[in-house]
């Protein structure tokens, strides 16, 4: 393989494995600028995963199956809004609750459903969709031009959320909310609302990253097939500094050694495939460890807000 075609498909395979994780953070960073950490990304993920394979077998349509995936996330998201917003719960507890009612309740449901067979949705799966002209360009070329939609949508969503959050009215309001939630109630901004709105939202974000990990990375549903990716995306937002160009840059720099452990076999490299995995976990360690106490969180996350 040409250096040339070996850092074009580096790339390529870096956009594909970072696309689940950047949904995941950008929803994980809208809930955190209104005030609100979620940990249990993961479950969520795991849901949606499990959720957009049944619905695609059944419907034999990925993107129905992409929605059922989304509005299941969803409900989960309402749910979290409920326990930490309105009934003021811990919310790292809750995370932690949900982390482990979507591990159980995907391996649950999926069992119940098709037993221990294997059940593939190849035939109804994201396939890639090239941009005539531009896929004939050197190097990137095909990186960036020849992908499916869903990593288009994920990188597009990027100036979206930063647009949202830092030039509209809206997105000012739920910064302010996950600021000083008592001067935006003051200010009539209703504090409930806008975090029921965040929470919702940035929760159908990870839904759509878990469910292009299932239906579009590996056409199927595996036990814990996240493999951490909602701690990665968590890790992600703070290493990023909270901004969604910076959560880009980093999500792209963690999946970087699940590209390279995909492209090991293709160069016949005799390094451990496990390995290279072990990169992007070590660089969420590093960022946690390293960045945590550098970076400014919104004052207010994790804090509960009690009206009056």
């Amino acid at each position: 393989m040409s250096p040339i075609n070996l850092i074009g498909g580096l790339i390529t395979s870096d956009l594909r494995m970072a696309t689940p994780i950047l949904l995941a953070a950008l929803g994980l960073l809208i809930m955190n600028r209104a005030g609100l950490i979620n940990i249990g990304c993961e479950g969520i993920m795991l849901m949606s995963a499990f959720t957009a394979v049944a619905a695609t077998y059944a419907l034999h349509n990925v993107w129905l199956g992409m929605l059922c995936a989304m509005l299941v996330a969803g409900v989960m998201g309402a749910l979290f809004a409920l326990l930490t917003v309105s009934l003021r719960a811990n919310q790292i507890v809750v995370g932690v609750a949900f982390n482990t009612l979507g591990t159980g309740l995907s391996t649950v449901l999926y069992r119940m459903l098709f037993g221990m067979d294997f059940v593939s949705v190849k035939e109804y799966a994201f396939s890639r969709v090239s941009i005539p002209g531009l896929k004939e360009l050197p190097l990137i070329g095909e990186a960036l031009f020849d992908q499916m939609p869903i990593v288009y949508l994920a990188f597009l969503l990027v100036p979206v959320v930063a647009y949202f959050l830092f030039r509209t009215p809206t997105g000012l309001n739920l910064r302010s909310v996950g600021e000083n939630p008592r001067a935006a109630d003051t200010l009539g901004i209703d504090v409930y609302k806008m975090r029921y709105a965040a929470t919702i939202a940035g929760c159908m974000l990870m839904g759509m990253g878990g469910a292009f990990l299932s239906t579009g990375l590996l056409n199927s549903f595996q036990e814990g097939m996240t493999a951490n990716r909602g701690f990665i995306a968590l890790a992600a937002v703070i290493f990023g500094k909270y901004k969604p160009k910076g959560v880009m840059l980093a999500t792209m720099l963690f999946a970087l050694g699940l590209a390279v452990a995909n492209l090991l076999p293709s160069i016949g490299s005799n390094i451990p495939y496990n390995f290279v995995t072990m990169i992007p976990y070590l660089l969420t360690v590093v960022a946690l460890a390293g960045f945590v106490g550098k970076v400014t969180p919104p004052a207010a996350a994790g804090k509960p807000y009690k009206k009056g």
